[in-house]
Formats: structure tokens, sequence, C-alpha cells
């Protein structure tokens, strides 16, 4: 673990302030769910809380599925990585931090399409492609995670919005998940 030379001390309600160079370095929002480990060196851990990342599996089955069935290439983000893909190189997007423009589909909480916006944005830094439908995953009035197509090496095919219909389900059933 690496030291970073702040201290702060825990007020009398036994709140501590994270600080803000180390909330945006780690892309801690306001409202961000953490989780509390303790190890056994009496270290106290916080840990960023994705409840798409518990997913992992099921979300890796469900954009393999849109693949083979569809021939789209798929990601399934949580807010900072992406947690799941096919369709494209693993080695190039999986775990990989988000770009800001992508960040910024995922706050406008709707529908992007590219060819409405007429720019293309990239998921992860370096990557090949580029998105071409992304929908937020929402659960209880929170944006959790986005699903996105891609195109990938000059794909041009032209859809009649089905795949759109199909990103947006995607995300709709994946927000279903979580809701509880």
């Amino acid at each position: 673990m690496k030291a970073t030379g702040i201290v702060r001390r825990i007020d009398d309600l036994g709140r501590v302030v994270i600080p803000k160079e180390i909330r945006r370095v780690f892309r801690i929002r306001e409202g961000d769910a953490l989780e509390i480990f303790t190890s056994r060196d009496g270290e106290v851990i916080f840990k960023k809380y994705s409840p798409i990342g518990e997913m992992t599996s099921f979300a890796t089955q469900y954009v393999e599925t849109l693949h083979k069935i569809c021939q789209m290439s798929v990601i399934i983000t949580d807010r900072d990585s992406v947690i799941a893909c096919a369709g494209v190189s693993r080695k190039e997007y999986l775990e990989k931090k988000l770009t800001e423009d992508f960040d910024t589909i995922m706050d406008s909480r709707s529908l992007f399409s590219s060819s409405n916006d007429g720019k293309t944005v990239s998921v992860v830094d370096g990557a090949t492609g580029y998105v071409k439908y992304a929908m937020p995953i929402i659960t209880d009035g929170d944006v959790v995670g986005c699903i996105a197509s891609l195109v990938v090496d000059g794909d041009s095919r032209v859809t009649d919005g089905t795949e759109a219909k199909l990103i947006q389900t995607a995300a709709s059933f994946l927000g279903k998940q979580f809701e509880g």
C-alpha cells in the first residue's frame, strides 16, 4: 500500500474525510458506495463498490450471447472500467479505465448513437473501436454502468434500429437485476 502523507482525524460522529486528491485519482464521486475491509495488521481499507462488478460472469455470458447471435461487438462497464466484452480484444478493453467522453455518455442517462451525434467516442484510450450505440444501466435512479455496441476494424454495418433496441433492452434488463 502506498503512503500519501495525508493524515485525517475521525470526528465525534466517527466520520473521516477522504482527501479530494485521492477522490479525484480514484474517481470517487459524492454518493458512491464504498466497501470497508480490515486486515490482520489493523489496516482499514476502502474499496469502491461496483454492483455490476458482482455480476461479472453473468455480464460476460450476456455479451458473448449478443456477439454470437447478433454478430455485435459489445462491452459492459461499471462506472470506472470495462467488466465484460465480446467481439473485441479482451486485452485491449477488459479492466481498462473509461475515457471522459464515455463518462459523459453515461452521465447523459440516455441512448447514445454515433450516427445521431456525428462524433466517434472511444471507450478506453488506445482501443481500436468506437461506440456505435450506448445506453447507461440505471438502478434505483443511479447510473451503475453502461452497455455499448462498438464499431471495430472499419465495420460499416447499417442497422435498422434493431441494434439500438437490443442495447436499450439489455441496459434495462441489467438495471432490473440490481434493484431490490
